[in-house]
């Protein structure tokens, strides 16, 4: 099977970038280009200038779903991450470009409830206890079951693959029947501190601070929209104050749209507010006291 414009595909890499046009990548940008798109690679030898470049717009997880709307002779690929929501950008999903190669057609042969990675970081082995086939798989990713467990270990169907891959039962979970508490997604949320800012992020290697809010629901099955702007308008206003652990707290400068995003993670007690959030200017992941500059442009809380 081909890829073919049109029709869906599947990421058959553990994170592929999202990019904003061929043309705009750079040297430094060369491991999540490749076929095997070590992202790993690619985000350690960025500088903290190219971390906050404007040519990724979002990043997709192993065996997500796209439509590919353009093949270019070259080997790029224009598709819409149909599970990332982007409605001022694209109904369908949120648009951009990624190397064809790092794609898969979709087997119609392969079917079934899919698993969660619940694992922060795993891999991917040939056999249980094998060598690794796909290393860098990350928290939220979905694989369909390639039969019952066996010692501990489960096959799962990969994309792009021959043959079914094993990884720890203890690294998966199955998925979520209820919607989850609060205080589940903002535990999920809190095993990223300290990874790296990355503009577009959405991982467990680099993240930004929608893509924070985006994955830990994800793990959970809710797809919330892919941007912060989006992710406000989705998601119920509440009156400052009531906010809980595990809500949002949104941002704007005056007159201007929403920039920033955060997970609440205390209760207020007088002025004080406490949230986690990718930090664009400390350039990671981190948990704080909100300091004077970020309350001054604080506009809303809001709960999922």
């Amino acid at each position: 099977m081909e890829l073919q414009t049109g029709r869906e595909a599947l990421v058959r890499v553990a994170v592929a970038t999202l990019w904003t046009s061929p043309e705009a990548v750079r040297p430094v940008d060369g491991p999540a280009l490749s076929a095997g798109a070590d992202i790993s690679a690619w985000i350690s030898g960025l500088d903290t200038d190219q971390q906050v470049g404007d040519c990724v717009l979002s990043q997709l997880l192993l065996g997500e779903r796209v439509l590919v709307s353009e093949l270019r002779p070259d080997g790029w690929a224009r598709v819409v991450a149909v599970e990332q929501p982007a409605a001022k950008l694209d109904p369908r999903g949120y648009p951009g470009w990624l190397p064809a190669d790092q794609l898969t057609p979709v087997d119609p042969t392969v079917a079934g409830d899919p698993l969660v990675v619940d694992a922060t970081v795993t891999g991917l082995r040939a056999a249980p206890h094998g060598p690794v086939v796909v290393p860098g798989v990350v928290v939220g990713t979905r694989l369909v079951p390639a039969g019952p467990a066996r010692d501990g270990w489960q096959p799962v169907h990969v994309p792009g693959q021959a043959t079914p891959l094993w990884l720890p039962d203890s690294d998966l979970a199955l998925p979520s029947t209820e919607p989850p508490s609060a205080e589940q997604v903002l535990a999920v949320a809190q095993r990223l501190l300290d990874v790296a800012y990355v503009w577009g992020g959405l991982s467990a290697y680099g993240i930004d601070c929608s893509g924070l809010v985006h994955l830990a629901w994800r793990r959970f099955g809710v797809l919330l929209p892919r941007d912060a702007d989006d992710q406000a308008v989705a998601t119920t206003p509440l009156p400052l104050g009531a906010e809980r652990p595990g809500d949002l707290y949104f941002f704007a400068r005056p007159g201007r749209g929403i920039h920033h995003i955060g997970i609440v993670t205390a209760a207020p007690g007088g002025e004080q507010r406490r949230m986690l959030h990718a930090c664009y200017r400390r350039r990671r992941v981190i948990e704080e006291a909100l300091p004077a500059e970020r309350t001054a442009t604080l506009v809303g809380a809001h709960r999922v």
